[in-house]
């Protein structure tokens, strides 16, 4: 990867009772391809006293994408889903026009020790789907497109490359790419890949250029096409990237859109709690944050 435009360092970021690590948007690059916003959540250990309880709060424009490596979260929302996600299991909900949504511990946990790591990642929706209705789907392990190569482990959690297509209905041109090695390993993956680029060191390392990039950092290529590093021994990485779009995404909260009219909308129809109710989660909820004046 000889062509690294930008390195980005996870920055803590308060999500509630708990700090992530928000790699996008930064402030140098908001997106990467489609990719809106990805945090790193974790890892954590939760004793029987605390719980991870997101309550229910509001998106539009996006799809929102969960990918666990340990812990289990109860998903609700307000098209009436509730279903459980656990490990390297995809929960992929497009808000449109509008969903509410809370994740929680199940219950059946509640009252243990459990740990909490993963994903969270929003991908921004095409213009012209921005006001798509709402919907929900749930791709298991099994499901997810995985091969060995050269002694190398790929997975397809999202999108399309490597002559694969993941069952993860996604609405625009990108891919998210699990690739692990045990050994030292030269990867060259240039010719797979399309548009922008961000390559994420979650464990182990990469070598470029003489170069060497560790956890938590993701790094962000001028050309994917050129797509060539060296993976250390004991390493995983996830690549996002896919076809930029030719306008501007804003970001206010939770909602994103290529126009600030209608998240003034989103925003005043939450603060008037005229958005759905999550089902089975009526009752608490995120208010419109509120910033103190200069």
């Amino acid at each position: 990867m000889s062509n690294i435009d930008l390195i980005i360092e996870e920055r803590a970021a308060d999500i509630g009772k708990f700090l992530v690590g928000r790699l996008l948007p930064f402030r140098q690059k908001r997106m990467v391809g489609p990719f809106i916003y990805i945090d790193h959540m974790g890892p954590v250990k939760l004793n029987e006293r605390n719980n991870f309880d997101v309550l229910p709060h509001p998106h539009i424009g996006l799809s929102t994408l969960t990918f666990l490596f340990e812990g289990s979260i109860m998903h609700r929302d307000s098209i009436g889903t509730e279903i459980e996600i656990k490990p390297e299991e995809v929960n992929f909900m497009t808000a449109g026009k509008g969903i509410v949504h809370s994740e929680r511990t199940p219950e059946y946990l509640r009252h243990s020790e459990k740990n909490m790591h993963g994903l969270q990642i929003w991908i921004a929706l095409p213009k012209h789907l921005e006001q798509m209705n709402p919907e929900f789907f749930h791709i298991t392990k099994n499901e997810i497109p995985a091969w060995d190569q050269d002694g190398i482990q790929f997975k397809l959690i999202a999108g399309e490359a490597f002559n694969h297509k993941s069952k993860v209905p996604v609405y625009s041109k990108l891919y998210m790419i699990e690739i692990k090695s045990k050994s030292k390993q030269k990867v060259s993956i240039g010719e797979h890949l399309y548009g922008e680029s961000g390559l994420y060191i979650l464990e182990g390392g990469v070598e470029s250029d003489g170069n060497v990039y560790e956890p938590k950092q993701m790094l962000v290529t001028k050309d994917s096409q050129l797509c060539e590093f060296i993976m250390q021994e004991n390493s995983t990485i996830y690549i996002f990237g896919g076809e930029p779009f030719p306008e501007e995404r804003f970001i206010d909260w939770n909602f994103v859109s290529s126009s600030k009219e209608l998240i003034e909308e989103a925003k005043e129809k939450w603060k008037a709690q005229t958005f759905e109710k999550v089902k089975g989660d009526e009752i608490e909820f995120i208010s419109y944050p509120t910033f103190p004046k200069k």
